[in-house]
C-alpha cells in the first residue's frame, strides 16, 4: 500500500451519468474548488450501473489513470459515493488517494466548522464515514504476533480501531446531547416568551448568510463559495412594527445531502424545523433554479421541516435585466414570495415589511393615558411599540395609540388604557 498524502492540491474529478441520483457537475468543480484543490482534469462517461469493483469501467479506469500521471494529479474526487473496496481498489490502482463525494464534503466541513459544537458534529460524522473504511490505505493492519510472552488480547489491530471509534463517537454523541438539550431549552424559553423564529434556509451560496447580515445587521463570514458558514448563527431582529423575531442562519443544503450529515447535525438543522416561519433563499440568478428548489425541499422533508410555513426569497436580482424589488402573493393576498438583492440591498425593507406583515397577528392596539410621572412607561412603550398617535395636554400628561405586542401588555398595568378596534 502506498503513503497518503496529507493534502490533495491538484485533483482529477469523475463525473458519470447515471438513470437515478445523478449529481451535477458544476457541483462537483464548486466543491472541489471548496476544500482547497486545483482541478486539472475531469472524466465523465455514462453508465447504466458502477462497476463493482473500480465504480468506473476498465477503459474509464485506463484514462483516469494516464490523466493522474500526465497531470501529476494528488488526488482523485468522485462525484459519486464509493464502497469503501472500491476506494481501497482505486486507490491500488492509481496510487493516489481516492475520495468520494461524501468523503469531498466532509472535508470542507471540517475545514469550516469554528465553534466547540460544529467541531464535534464534524468529526462524529467523519468517524462514522470512517468506521467502514479502517482498512484503506492502512499498513499496520495485520494480525498481532503471539509467542511466549507476546501473546495479546486476542484482538486484531482493526479490532482495536473499531472498539476505540466506537468509544469515541459514543463520547461525542454524549457532548451533543448535552448541547442538544441547551438549544431545546433555549427555543422553549423563546416560545414561552412568544418571540417568533425565522430560519433562513436554501442551497449553500444562495446568499443566506449575505441576507442575514443585511436583515440584522450582523457581520457573520459571507463569502461566494459552497459551504462558506457552517456554524448556526442566532441573532435578535426587530422588524418595523416593533415586533422581535429572532433570525437563525444554518448550513446550506446540497443535492443529496449525506445522511451521516443530516444525522449528525440534526441538532442544528432542529432550528429549521421548529422554526415559526422558514425564509428560502433562492439564487434567482440560477438556470437550476426550479430543480434546486426543489432538492432543498426533499432535504426539509429528512429533516421534518416540510410542515413549516415558507416565504421564498428570490435573491440576487442585481444580475437579472429589468427585475426590481416586488413581492407575489397567492389569491388570497398572502404574501409567497420577494425579490431582493441581499449583496445591494434593494428590497430588504420590503422584506422586512413582509415579515412585519406575517407576524402582526400578535399585534393589538391600545390608547393609553399617561401621567406626567409615569415617563419611564413612556420611554418603554417607545422601545417595545409602534407610537401611531401621540397628543400632550397642558398638565404634560401623554395621550397615545400605539400597537403593542401582547407579550409586552403587562407594561400597561399601571396604565388607564382601552382597546381599539380597527
Amino acid at each position: 500500500m502506498f503513503d497518503r498524502p496529507d493534502s490533495g492540491e491538484r485533483a482529477v474529478l469523475v463525473h458519470l451519468t447515471m438513470r437515478s441520483g445523478q449529481e451535477d457537475l458544476l457541483e462537483l468543480k464548486e466543491l472541489a474548488k471548496s476544500a482547497g484543490t486545483d482541478p486539472v482534469y475531469v472524466v465523465t462517461g455514462t453508465r447504466k450501473r458502477p462497476d463493482s469493483k473500480y465504480f468506473v469501467g476498465t477503459g474509464k479506469l485506463d484514462e483516469l489513470k494516464a490523466a493522474v500521471e500526465e497531470y501529476s494529479a494528488d488526488v482523485v474526487l468522485f462525484n459519486h459515493p464509493l464502497a469503501p473496496s472500491q476506494e481501497r481498489n482505486l486507490e491500488g490502482f492509481l496510487g493516489v488517494r481516492v475520495v468520494d463525494r461524501n468523503g469531498l464534503i466532509l472535508d470542507i466541513f471540517a475545514q469550516r466548522a469554528q465553534s466547540f459544537e460544529g467541531k464535534l458534529q464534524v468529526e462524529l460524522a467523519q468517524l462514522k464515514h470512517l468506521s467502514t473504511r479502517l482498512v484503506r490505505g492502512w499498513t499496520h493492519l495485520e494480525r498481532q504476533k503471539g509467542g511466549i510472552g507476546l501473546r495479546g488480547p486476542g484482538e486484531t489491530q482493526l479490532e482495536t480501531d473499531r472498539r476505540l471509534l466506537g468509544l469515541r463517537i459514543k463520547q461525542i454523541q454524549q457532548r451533543l446531547d448535552k448541547v442538544d438539550k441547551q438549544r431545546h431549552q433555549g427555543r422553549s424559553k423563546r416560545k414561552k416568551a412568544e418571540i417568533p423564529s425565522v430560519s433562513l434556509v436554501g442551497y449553500t451560496n444562495a446568499g443566506k448568510s449575505t441576507l442575514f447580515n443585511a436583515l440584522t445587521g450582523a457581520n457573520i463570514y459571507a463569502a461566494d463559495q459552497l459551504f462558506a458558514t457552517l456554524d448556526p448563527t442566532l441573532r435578535s431582529c426587530q422588524l418595523p412594527n416593533s415586533t422581535e423575531i429572532v433570525l437563525a442562519d444554518t448550513v446550506g443544503f446540497i443535492r443529496h445531502l449525506p445522511h451521516e450529515l443530516v444525522a449528525a447535525f440534526k441538532s442544528t438543522l432542529q432550528e429549521a424545523s421548529e422554526a415559526d416561519l422558514l425564509l428560502h433563499v433562492v439564487d434567482s440568478f440560477s438556470e437550476e433554479r426550479d430543480e434546486i428548489m426543489l432538492q432543498v425541499n426533499n432535504v426539509l422533508k429528512d429533516i421534518q421541516a416540510d410542515k413549516v410555513r415558507q416565504l421564498e426569497v428570490f435573491n440576487k436580482i442585481d444580475l437579472l435585466e429589468n427585475i426590481q424589488p416586488h413581492v407575489d402573493r397567492d389569491e388570497l393576498g398572502n404574501p409567497i414570495r420577494v425579490w431582493v438583492s441581499a449583496e445591494s440591498g434593494a428590497g430588504i425593507d420590503l422584506l422586512n415589511e413582509v415579515l412585519a406583515e406575517i407576524f402582526a397577528n400578535t399585534k393589538v392596539k391600545r390608547r393609553c393615558y399617561l401621567r406626567p410621572d409615569q415617563t419611564q412607561i413612556r420611554a418603554k412603550l417607545f422601545t417595545c411599540a409602534n407610537i401611531i398617535e401621540e397628543h400632550i395636554d397642558e398638565s404634560g400628561a401623554n395621550d397615545l395609540i400605539i400597537e403593542i405586542d401582547v407579550r409586552y401588555l403587562g407594561l400597561l398595568k399601571d396604565v388607564k388604557n382601552e382597546e381599539i378596534i380597527a
